[in-house]
C-alpha cells in the first residue's frame, strides 16, 4: 500500500499562529489590567476615578451579557453565559484554525481571547469585570473592558470583511 501524505504545503496554513499570538496577548492584557484596577488601584473601594475629563476608570461587575441583557437570569446566569460562550469560542477557534484570510484569523484570535478573559472573570469572581468609561456633554457609554474591546472591534472587522471582502 502506498504512503498517505498527511503534509499541508499551502502557504496559508501558518496563518493561525497570529491567532494564536493574538488570543494569548488579548487575554494577557486583559486580565494583567483587571488584576491592576482589582488590586492595585483598588477600584472597588473607590467607585469611579476621573482620568481625563471625557474617561473614567468606574468599577461595574456585570453579572449578565452585553448591556446587562438577562440579568434577571441571578446566580444560573454566570454559569450559562460561561458555558455559553466557552461553546462559541471553541467554534470560533477551530474556524481561525481554518480560515484563509488574516484579517479573519487575527479577529477571531482576539475574540476568543477576549472571551477567554471574560469566562475567567465569571469562573473566579462570578461576574465580569468592567472598568472603562467614556462619557460626554451627559452622554455616557456603557461601561465595559480590554476583553470587551476586542470582541467589538473584531466583530466589526469580521463584518465589514463579509461586505467588502479584504484579501489576504
Amino acid at each position: 500500500m502506498g504512503k498517505v501524505d498527511f503534509s499541508y504545503s499551502d502557504p496559508h496554513s501558518k496563518k493561525w499562529r497570529w491567532g494564536i499570538f493574538i488570543l494569548f496577548a488579548v487575554f494577557i492584557i486583559d486580565q494583567v489590567s483587571k488584576y491592576c484596577i482589582l488590586n492595585i488601584i483598588h477600584l472597588p473601594e473607590k467607585g469611579s476615578i476621573a482620568v481625563i475629563p471625557f474617561f473614567n476608570f468606574t468599577m461595574v461587575w456585570n453579572k449578565a451579557i452585553t448591556f446587562g441583557m438577562l440579568s434577571q437570569l441571578g446566580s444560573w446566569g454566570s454559569s450559562i453565559f460561561s458555558i455559553s460562550a466557552l461553546l462559541i469560542a471553541i467554534t470560533l477557534f477551530i474556524w481561525m484554525l481554518k480560515a484563509r484570510k488574516i484579517w479573519v484569523v487575527l479577529s477571531l484570535g482576539a475574540i476568543v481571547g477576549g472571551a477567554l478573559g471574560n469566562i475567567l472573570d465569571r469562573i473566579r469572581f462570578g461576574a465580569v469585570v468592567d472598568f472603562i468609561h467614556f462619557h460626554v456633554a451627559g452622554w455616557s457609554w456603557y461601561v465595559f473592558n480590554v476583553a470587551d474591546s476586542a470582541i467589538v472591534c473584531s466583530v466589526i472587522i469580521l463584518i465589514m470583511d463579509a461586505f467588502f471582502g479584504w484579501e489576504g
